[in-house]
């Protein structure tokens, strides 16, 4: 019953629960861009494994299908560096929001964040003139040093 209570007490924090509202947004969008990889796969018809081309015959037929392509590889590059940040920002942000931060803090945090990935997408995808995608990474990179100073100055009395 006690571990019961504490989790309760943890879903009535605030700053817990904006923090997990947020990390299931950017964690949503990295999810639906292995979607858009394989729509791009699909209809590029650029394929890496052999089984995967089956559906276009056998042999040689199928062979031509095994490629890259520049669209597709423009997505994956998107995706991976979703990886390269939105894993960090969900483990540096759960120490954040236990760490006890403002509300309205976390929440500036939280949101500055989510729109620079969401941008960052946009800008791979579309794809935006630079800087937009260079400085929309810039931002949300900074934001998860930002946590990672806050936990560390509260965790080691910085």
């Amino acid at each position: 019953r006690e571990e019961m209570a504490k989790s309760t007490q943890l879903i009535d924090n605030e700053v817990f629960r904006a923090f997990a509202t947020y990390a299931a947004i950017v964690l949503l969008k990295m999810m639906l861009m292995s979607l858009v990889t394989a729509y791009f796969r699909i209809t590029r018809k650029a394929f890496v494994n052999p089984e995967d081309t089956a559906s276009f015959g056998k042999g040689e037929s199928a062979k031509k299908y095994l490629r890259t392509d520049p669209d597709v590889e423009r997505v994956r590059r998107g995706h991976l560096n979703d990886l390269e940040n939105i894993v960090p920002f969900v483990g540096i942000g759960l120490l954040y929001a236990l760490s006890g931060p403002e509300l309205s803090t976390a929440l500036l945090h939280f949101r500055i964040f989510t729109g620079a990935r969401i941008l960052h997408t946009f800008a791979y995808l579309i794809p935006l003139p630079q800087p937009a995608r260079g400085l929309s990474w810039a931002v949300g990179y900074s934001v998860t040093f930002s946590m990672a100073y806050k936990v560390l100055k509260t965790a080691l009395l910085l």
